[in-house]
């Protein structure tokens, strides 16, 4: 595995426990007594964090797309909860700050990562298979 690779799976792993932090503070002081938001932060933050560890430790491949499917999801939820809302939860701009940035911020970085580690994996095959 490349340095690269390595410090792809690092990052991602670092921006989803960040993410899954964010989640689980939010869920602690306040969100746990919303319906079905607070369940779905819950399992946010917990999801997250199983796939930090896993990716952190060298698990398969498909976590990354997991990972990304949680950030992309959440970040889904968020323009939502903004928008149009979410099983009648409304939010306005970035509050709860800094949490709403945090885990905005955080959840861009797993795609973009996971992006660039697609994007590696597609080159190293390219490579090998000539």
């Amino acid at each position: 595995m490349s340095l690269a690779n390595i410090l792809v799976r690092l990052g991602l792993a670092v921006s989803l426990a960040v993410a899954a932090a964010s989640h689980a503070y939010l869920y602690v002081h306040g969100y746990h007594h919303i319906p079905m938001i607070g369940a779905a932060f819950l399992a946010q933050a917990s999801v997250s964090f199983a796939l930090a560890l896993l990716i952190l430790i060298g698990g398969p491949a498909w976590l990354r797309w997991a990972g990304a499917a949680v950030a992309g999801g959440s970040l889904v939820a968020f323009v939502m909860s903004r928008t149009v809302g979410l099983s009648g939860f409304f939010e306005r701009g970035w509050d709860p700050a800094p949490y709403a940035a945090v885990s905005v911020t955080a959840e861009v970085i797993t795609l973009v990562l996971w992006g660039f580690g697609g994007r590696l994996w597609l080159r190293a095959r390219q490579t090998t298979s000539v």
